[in-house]
């Protein structure tokens, strides 16, 4: 079975890399599909977002990693997947997250959703929340990966 994992991942978190371990155990292959977003100014560009992820997966048989613009469901038939992966932190994800997978399957029936709780300590995490706090010079190892935590402490260097 393949999965598809689909976000900005601007920055790829802790919390993000352990959704994609658990979807190799459940699903044997997951597609973590980047987002590029041309109307939205990310804190990195697509490609250093690909190399943190590559970095972070690196340890991971199944993994693959590709870019992709548009629509979620035509990512996912372009690239023959089997279901979308989302994660959900808390109730207030579960209904925006619900409403996309409705309208992924209002647009293409062929996908289904599967929501995957995170695990508890990685339930605050938010790439928005580790970039405030990379922003303000906290530490942020314990919330991303090295290789992203290193890029974040040189991209807010004050």
């Amino acid at each position: 079975m393949k999965a598809l994992y689909p976000g900005s991942f601007d920055p790829f978190t802790n919390g993000h890399l352990d959704l994609v371990k658990r979807s190799c155990d459940l699903f044997g292959n997951v597609l973590i599909a980047v987002l590029k977003n041309p109307s939205k100014l990310p804190t990195f560009n697509l490609e250093r977002r690909i190399e943190h992820i590559s970095e972070a997966t690196k340890e991971l048989k199944h993994v693959q990693i590709i870019s992709f613009e548009g629509l979620t469901v035509d990512c996912a038939k372009d690239n023959s997947v089997d279901l979308i992966i989302r994660g959900l932190r808390a109730m207030s994800d579960f209904e925006y997250e619900l409403q996309i997978a409705h309208t992924n399957r209002s647009l293409n029936s062929d996908y289904e959703t599967v929501f995957l709780a995170t695990e508890t300590h990685y339930s605050f995490l938010s790439s928005s929340v580790v970039k405030e706090v990379a922003r303000f010079g906290g530490d942020t190892t314990q919330m991303v990966p090295r290789i992203v935590s290193e890029d974040l402490k040189k991209t807010f260097e004050r």
